[in-house]
């Protein structure tokens, strides 16, 4: 595709996904903005390698809960500045827990407390409407050569919102856009001659190369992502206090990468699942995402990649967590030595309102305690996370 096509392109799929997300609420998007390109042949499987391993990834601080789609919030601010108005005492019981359904909470004319929508954001599936803004900085080796790495950055936005479909179901709809800075220099490339014509399968290439083997670096956007979930309303209760959620949906991915090195140049779907045991103090579970090409550019290498992101997370106090959620990556497309990427993690998370909106402040540490034998491949990723979030219930569109 020539590259003043492209600009027309990137805005028409992404006003597209923003309708059928709108439309519908029944989509699907990938657990982060998958990075997968082809190399020179003594570069090969380097190349689709780097790309994979360290496909971006989303934080599953996802959006919350337990809400039902309700009135906007009764109490205005009519008091004079500096002044806050008095609770009244259905309000003030309400405020006094923290374990508390937002629903009700608004029903009532109350508004939630910081520690309520901190436990609301803990959710990843319910009614908050988030902007989750994520930055990774990956640091990348190559096992065969040690002494060599290379670092890839990443920032990272997703557009969260629910959206009911009925009284007992609702969707929860993801688009991930991405801004990517690859250590590949894709002039370089392209003056070895054509693209395409150093391509060279996974299956067919020989071993590795230093990660600066091509050498210099190549920012820009990467493809585009969306997810959609179909979850029940509200999950299911336990006796200890704890709720178990599920959802499952699709995925779709958009090649709408600036340059080659920074997407697939493939049009990509797959299903998704996400289970998750949400306690008084313990946060456990995972979301799955399973990538196949079926359309797009024909001398790219064809994509089978899942995405697993786990999270574990504890809850020390209502607006401060620790833990991590790292992502699991399947190319299945390699053979056994190259195929998985599997880090382990801790961070910690805080939530505070700047005004009345409440801001999730994260940072968490990824090491990769199993990555690609003879690949570029993530040892460390050191994420940064600043999540603004709303009740659904404030934003019409959203109900």
């Amino acid at each position: 595709m020539c590259k003043n096509t492209r600009m027309p392109l990137y805005a028409g799929l992404f006003l597209l996904s923003l309708l059928i997300a709108a439309g519908s609420a029944f989509g699907v998007e990938q657990t982060g903005v998958h990075q997968f390109i082809e190399g020179k042949s003594a570069y090969a499987d380097t190349i689709p390698g780097f790309n994979n391993a360290d496909l971006l990834t989303q934080p599953w601080l996802f959006v919350g809960a337990d809400t039902e789609p309700s009135r906007l919030l009764a109490q205005a601010d009519t008091e004079a500045e500096g002044e806050q108005k008095p609770l009244s005492p259905e309000c003030a019981a309400f405020a006094e827990d923290p374990m508390a359904n937002i629903g009700d909470v608004m029903r009532a004319g109350c508004e939630p407390t910081l520690a309520q929508m901190s436990r609301l954001m803990d959710n990843p599936l319910g009614n908050v409407a988030m902007w989750i803004n994520q930055v990774d900085i990956w640091v990348m080796e190559n096992d065969k050569f040690p002494d060599e790495q290379r670092n890839k950055v990443a920032y990272m936005g997703i557009l969260q919102f629910p959206k009911p479909i009925s009284k007992n179901w609702n969707t929860i709809n993801r688009i991930v856009y991405s801004v990517v800075s690859q250590p590949l220099d894709e002039d370089k490339i392209s003056n070895v001659g054509d693209f395409s014509s150093i391509i060279t399968p996974p299956e067919t290439s020989s071993g590795g190369a230093p990660i600066q083997f091509l050498g210099g670096r190549t920012t820009g956007f990467g493809d585009l992502y969306y997810v959609g979930l179909v979850s029940p309303m509200e999950g299911k209760r336990l006796e200890n206090g704890a709720s178990v959620l599920w959802g499952a949906g699709l995925d779709l991915g958009f090649p709408t990468a600036s340059s080659d090195v920074l997407g697939t140049g493939k049009w990509t779907a797959g299903p998704a699942a996400l289970y998750a045991y949400l306690g008084p103090k313990w946060k456990i579970g995972g979301l799955w995402q399973q990538y196949w090409d079926y359309a797009g550019d024909d001398n790219r290498s064809s994509v089978n990649l899942s995405n697993i992101q786990y999270f574990i997370y504890y809850s020390v106090t209502d607006t401060f967590s620790i833990g991590a959620g790292p992502n699991i990556i399947v190319d299945w497309n390699q053979d056994s030595d190259n195929r998985f990427t599997v880090p382990i993690g801790l961070g910690a998370n805080y939530t505070i309102n700047i005004g009345k909106v409440p801001i999730r402040l994260g940072f968490e540490v990824h090491y990769s305690v199993v990555r690609p034998d003879s690949l570029p491949a993530p040892v460390w990723d050191f994420r940064f996370m600043v999540i603004p979030a709303v009740p659904s219930a404030l934003i019409p569109f959203l109900n």
